[in-house]
């Protein structure tokens, strides 16, 4: 996690007494990541977060992959993606190996119940709305261009505000995290990395429901999605204090860095998990060497398939795409600039992009359900004719 947070009212000693008013014990809950050796935080409740009244089975989460998986470049128009009900259970499967998930959803209205993801830390990328993000933990807001990321385990709700809400999702079971480079070994983020700390924005206080009745928590674990009902709001945490919460950081608060000559894609890079990485591209000034070349050369980068979701027109290699695009150039097939887009990109000042890429280390499946929002011909327009 980025750093350490308190919220709300906790003893001055872990694991000590800490009564409520009627003199009865808060409940400690310890929660991390990677066993003991993980970020963790402490959290104070109300009830006991075990007091489950019954559960029961939903459905098996299962993807299923295409059938005709022949090696070639893709391009999926999510903006054609349709509303749906559920912005956690709802979620169009667009790409996924053993490592990462990647999904739209555009939810329509607010869960009447809580999700916790067993598997795997979540990314979502606010394409477009913006609403409140609910946890044990407290409430962030959220808007456009922000990324949300809730880590494994943590119980939460998207409270959706006014107007269309589209998240790109990313699923994962390996830990989110700051680039290595970036950090210092205390774990600060540097002075060459492109945002600090004053851009995440961590739970404001915690709601501290101390409510009694019936409500449900959507569980996802062993791609299996069980529904579990408490006597109690989930929502029941006094104070916590610790590295491990949900936190949010806006693409627009990513400083890009650029150079004389063109810049490799690690210096967009934002996030990183075990085998894969997510960067961001933002408007900048253009490379101003007097002969640059802005547009990214042609290259053939054999251990990862590149993906790319785009939030508007204007990307510097590529023409055709719209905002919610989606490409997938896999290992294995050169990529480059599109004809025409190099010799275009010559004497332009700035460069207006703005995208997500996400390079994965093992190679992609393309989920079935992606399939009815291809575009089929994106493979020849790198033909000159």
């Amino acid at each position: 996690m980025p750093y350490y947070q308190q919220r709300g009212n906790i003893p001055p000693k872990r694991h000590t007494i800490y009564r409520q008013s009627d003199g009865s014990l808060y409940t400690e809950h310890l929660m991390g990541s990677l066993g003991f050796d993980g970020p963790a935080s402490l959290l104070y409740h109300h009830h006991m977060p075990t007091a489950i009244l019954k559960t029961k089975l939903l459905r098996e989460h299962d993807i299923k992959k295409e059938s005709d998986p022949t090696l070639r470049m893709r391009h999926f128009r999510t903006a054609e993606v349709p509303f749906s009900r559920s912005a956690t259970l709802d979620r169009t499967h667009l790409l996924f190996n053993r490592d990462v998930t990647i999904s739209m959803v555009e939810p329509s209205v607010t869960d009447d119940f809580f999700f916790r993801n067993g598997m795997a830390d979540q990314i979502h990328y606010v394409s477009h709305g913006e609403g409140v993000l609910e946890s044990e933990f407290g409430e962030i807001p959220y808007r456009e261009g922000d990324y949300v990321v809730v880590p494994r385990g943590i119980l939460h709700r998207f409270r959706l505000g006014e107007g269309n809400t589209r998240m790109l999702v990313i699923e994962t079971p390996s830990h989110i995290r700051f680039p290595t480079r970036y950090l210092t070994k205390e774990g600060q983020l540097m002075e060459h990395a492109p945002f600090c700390e004053r851009d995440i924005r961590p739970p404001g206080d915690p709601a501290c429901r101390d409510e009694t009745g019936e409500f449900r928590v959507i569980v996802k674990q062993n791609n299996v999605l069980s529904e579990i009902v408490l006597n109690h709001h989930p929502l029941d945490v006094v104070g916590w204090d610790g590295c491990y919460y949900p936190w949010a950081l806006s693409i627009h608060d990513f400083e890009p860095i650029v150079g004389r000559l063109h810049q490799p894609p690690p210096v967009h890079q934002t996030f990183q998990a075990d085998q894969f990485v997510v960067c961001s591209f933002t408007p900048r000034i253009s490379d101003f060497h007097p002969e640059a070349v802005p547009a990214p050369y042609n290259h053939s980068n054999v251990m990862s398939d590149e993906v790319i979701y785009y939030t508007n027109d204007k990307f510097v290699s590529r023409s055709g795409i719209e905002a919610g695009s989606l490409t997938l150039h896999p290992a294995g097939i050169p990529h480059g600039p599109q004809p025409g887009r190099a010799e275009a990109s010559i004497g332009a000042p700035h460069i207006e992009e703005l995208a997500v890429m996400v390079d994965t280390f093992y190679p992609l499946q393309v989920a079935e359900t992606a399939l009815a929002y291809e575009d089929e011909f994106y493979g020849r327009s790198w033909l000159e004719t």
